[in-house]
């Protein structure tokens, strides 16, 4: 980062990886908040030496510079924290006033904590917030990403429903009849899909061909909410859902119940082939599938949070409990490939019901916006992400040049905001003391998303809360 980027940064409103502190003659308590946080989200740059204010930024330059670095990275790298931190440090001389600034890179082993677990900070927005016991819980188990379910249960192959097994078996000679699986026995086919290791059954075996008895003694409550809703949003919708899918055996099972469902609210123009794919003339119903099997490998199902698929008349959304491996960005660029339930993804691979390699987000992508003529949208937070699959088409014409068109797509974007900040504001007027996580359900976007359009309202004098977090409420102050 280099003095103009430094500048450009503090001239933003919205300091997600960024964060500045006066810090002149020592190191502030609440840097080792933003440490954590910057740790267990996506990393960022914390400065010293420059003070915060509503109009702008000052800065103001550390004393004894080399001292108050020392000290900082000896504290990131010695007992304060559970894991050893090493930072990036860069120094800047504005006129003889020395700014420092480090980067705090991602953690790859979270929680990261200072001095005891509770101590553990997120970044939401341009703030660090306390984790709560479920995202630390999160954290934890996304410590052992691509292991879970590679762990063996007390089940064994009797265990195992006899009728998943065989339907499996059809459709892999169906779609794949020179496959070598299907010359072997049903046990042995189980063991090479590391369904059965050592004659018990893994966690990710039992989640595809297990009955819905044995998965609920390993899981209680075990389901893929599937919801098809008559509106945009919950509350402009006549009644909550009007369809939601009944209980199903096993992943396997979702699986078909789901897909049959979802091909029903994308456009197809062509026909299937006999064998229930998509052609190449039907990128969409591709897009759309690997978005359901993402759902089913990455999600995390040890999770309070379940696996939801809501379909609104103007969009469809895939919910997956659990953290991506790296940012979206990346993954695309990179094609990379890590699922979380890697032998949940071997089961369906095998099948042709997901790529072989890649991630499947490129044809999430491409095949969605080659046909809908705009790409899905991925937010996520630090125990979930979201994939929105748009049901309307881009109508800005084609001709138009690109910059016209952005700035067509940003008023249209724009208009959406405006009408999602009038809906919460009526939400808030019927209900004073309703709840972001409440706000989020009842809009259908995410509580990163409430929270971005509360700031906005706040901002704009449209609203402001009365009394604590806990026990307060909300007020419209215009309407």
């Amino acid at each position: 980062m280099d003095k103009k980027e430094l500048f450009d940064r503090l001239e933003e409103l919205e300091w997600e990886d960024f964060e500045v502190k006066e810090a002149k003659s020592s190191i502030p308590k609440n840097s080792f908040e933003t440490v954590s946080a910057f740790s267990n989200t996506n990393g960022g740059w914390l400065v010293f030496g420059v003070k915060h204010h509503n109009s702008g930024f000052d800065i103001v330059g550390v004393v004894d510079a080399e001292k108050i670095e020392q000290d900082f990275t000896t504290a990131l790298r010695g007992d304060k924290f559970n894991q050893k931190i090493r930072v990036r440090s860069v120094k800047y001389d504005f006129d003889g006033k020395i700014v420092l600034a480090f980067y705090i890179p991602a953690s790859g082993q979270k929680p990261v904590y200072f001095n005891s677990r509770k101590n553990t900070f997120i970044r939401t927005g341009s703030g660090d917030q306390r984790a709560t016991d479920a995202e630390i819980d999160a954290m934890y188990r996304d410590s052992s990403f691509g292991l879970k379910d590679k762990e063996l249960t007390d089940f064994t192959i009797d265990d195992l429903d006899d009728r998943t097994i065989s339907d499996y078996r059809t459709y892999l000679e169906n779609v794949n009849p020179e496959h070598r699986y299907n010359k072997l026995s049903t046990e042995q086919l189980l063991e090479k899909l590391q369904v059965i290791v050592d004659g018990k059954v893994t966690i990710g075996g039992l989640l595809v061909f297990g009955n819905e008895d044995n998965i609920n003694r390993m899981l209680t409550d075990f389901r893929i909410d599937y919801l098809e809703i008559m509106g945009t949003s919950y509350s402009n919708a006549p009644t909550r859902y009007n369809y939601r899918l009944s209980e199903e055996e096993n992943l396997f099972r979702f699986y078909f119940s789901i897909f049959e469902r979802l091909m029903k609210k994308i456009d197809l123009p062509f026909t299937l082939r006999t064998d229930g794919f998509a052609t190449d003339s039907q990128p969409q119903l591709i897009a759309i599938r690997e978005a359901l099997v993402n759902l089913l490998m990455h999600s995390d199902y040890f999770s309070p949070m379940k696996p939801r698929i809501r379909v609104f008349l103007d969009r469809i959304e895939f919910l997956n409990p659990g953290s991506l491996p790296k940012d979206i960005e990346s993954i695309i660029k990179e094609d990379f490939t890590m699922p979380r339930n890697p032998i949940i993804a071997k089961i369906f691979r095998v099948i042709k019901l997901s790529e072989n390699a890649g991630s499947g987000f490129d044809k999430m992508f491409s095949g969605w916006k080659s046909y809908y003529e705009i790409e899905p949208e991925v937010s996520s937070d630090i125990d979930h992400y979201k994939i929105t699959f748009p049901l309307e088409k881009d109508t800005i014409p084609e001709k138009m040049p690109e910059k016209t068109r952005e700035k067509t797509r940003e008023k249209t974007r724009e208009k959406t905001r405006e009408k999602t900040r009038e809906k919460i504001l009526d939400i808030i007027l019927q209900n004073p003391h309703v709840t972001t996580a409440e706000l989020a359900e009842l809009t259908g976007i995410t509580n990163k998303g409430i929270e971005w359009h509360i700031k906005k309202l706040k901002d704009e004098g449209l609203l402001k809360r009365v009394g604590a977090d806990r026990g307060g409420h909300w007020e419209v102050t215009e309407k």
